[in-house]
């Protein structure tokens, strides 16, 4: 009888160390930022303008604004957990392509960019920026986009402001959704400090909307952007992509025809 109560002892004090970790050391688990130092140069084949946005004091938020000679509007880009405009200056130049500027901008603590890290200043970071292109651009000539972590990002700018399109790329539910899903024994309701939820904002959506997701995503489920699709509008589109994975969508025809469309 002793061994088995020692036994649910240590178990149970196991679990509250494990959560205790997870909530303590999530932004390890979510973010996978390239940092990059402040005197870094950047090298790309097309013509591109290097900003610093200064949402708050002690704050600096990297961006790259690739320029098209005639652009037809600009996209707003918000990239994944992982790397840094280093790395993500390559689909900056594949969308300028479609004859748009975009501008692409590093989160807190990723590339050059520096700040503390917390789901509201990604919120009041991303709009931030996005009043920047207000200033610059019709705002019903700005397209925001965005890739993987950065959907639930995107989708809250494009419900409080007046985009002319959103683009989400492998889209999630919600993070917690997909948190709860990966660790189905953590309390992650109470734990995640990043709840990211896409669906309380798309349903504020007025602008078209073009989803992409490919049903053999290993990161992010398909599931979770099927669910998104049952708050779209009439007018808005779920592409699926079949096959495709979560780093893949580009390489297939059905996406780039469907992106080239819908940046018509």
């Amino acid at each position: 009888m002793k061994f088995i109560l020692d036994t649910i002892l240590f178990l149970g004090c196991l679990y509250v160390i494990v959560c205790i970790i997870l909530f303590f050391l999530q932004e390890k688990i979510l973010f996978y930022p390239e940092k990059l130092p402040s005197n870094h140069t950047y090298h790309f084949s097309t013509s591109f303008e290097e900003i610093d946005f200064h949402p708050d004091s002690g704050t600096t938020i990297n961006a790259l604004l690739f320029k098209h000679p005639r652009p037809k509007g600009v996209i707003l880009y918000f990239h994944g957990n992982a790397g840094s405009l280093q790395s993500w200056g390559a689909e900056g130049e594949y969308l300028s392509r479609f004859k748009y500027d975009v501008l692409m901008v590093d989160y807190r603590e990723y590339g050059k960019s520096r700040g503390a890290v917390s789901e509201e200043n990604l919120y009041k970071d991303a709009q931030y920026v996005y009043d920047y292109l207000k200033k610059n651009y019709a705002e019903e000539d700005i397209i925001v986009f965005g890739r993987s972590l950065g959907t639930g990002i995107a989708t809250f700018v494009a419900s409080r402001n007046s985009p002319g399109k959103l683009i989400l790329e492998t889209p999630y539910y919600s993070m917690r959704a997909v948190a709860q899903d990966r660790f189905p024994w953590l309390p992650i309701r109470l734990l995640l400090r990043y709840p990211l939820l896409t669906y309380a904002f798309i349903e504020k959506v007025r602008c078209p909307i073009c989803i992409f997701h490919g049903t053999q995503d290993e990161v992010i489920p398909y599931q979770f952007g099927w669910q998104l699709k049952k708050l779209l509008k009439k007018e808005d589109q779920f592409i699926t992509v079949k096959g495709g994975h979560h780093n893949d969508l580009g390489q297939f025809y059905e996406y780039e025809k469907a992106l080239t469309l819908f940046l018509l």
